[in-house]
C-alpha cells in the first residue's frame, strides 16, 4: 500500500528549487531512493537527513530552516526532506506553518498545485 504525504523539500544544491509535493513516504521507498536516513523530530513535524553525509554538500537552507524553528544543531548535509508527524509518530503532511516558513526564510511561493 502506497503511503503518500506532502512533503517540503529543500535540496542541498541552490540551483535546485525548494518544492513541496506529494511523496511516497513509505520508509522502503524513501531510503531506496535517498539512502539510509536518520530523523530529526520536533513537535509536529520532522525531517529525514541522509545518515551517512560525510562527502555530500551541506544544506545550508536546511540548517538556517531548522535554526528558525528552534533547533540550532551543526550544519546539516545532503537534501532535506520535511514531513509532519502525527501523535503515533506516522509521517503526515508537511504542516502548512512549516511550508509558510520556508516560503519566507527562501523568498518563494510554492504553488498550490504542488500540494494537491
Amino acid at each position: 500500500m502506497i503511503q503518500k504525504c506532502i512533503a517540503l523539500v529543500v535540496p542541498a544544491r541552490l540551483s535546485e528549487d525548494v518544492t513541496a509535493k506529494n511523496l511516497d513516504v513509505r520508509q522502503g521507498t524513501l531510503q531506496a531512493v535517498y539512502g539510509p536516513l536518520d530523523c530529526i523530530v520536533s513537535g509536529d513535524w520532522q525531517v529525514y537527513l541522509r545518515a551517512d553525509s560525510r562527502n555530500l554538500r551541506p544544506n545550508v537552507r536546511a540548517t538556517q530552516l531548522l535554526h528558525e524553528t528552534g533547533l540550532y544543531l551543526p550544519e546539516v548535509a545532503g537534501n532535506a526532506l520535511y514531513l509532519g508527524r502525527t501523535d503515533h509518530g506516522w509521517d503526515a503532511d508537511a504542516p502548512a506553518h512549516l511550508i509558510r516558513l520556508a516560503e519566507r526564510l527562501f523568498d518563494i511561493r510554492l504553488p498550490a498545485a504542488e500540494l494537491v
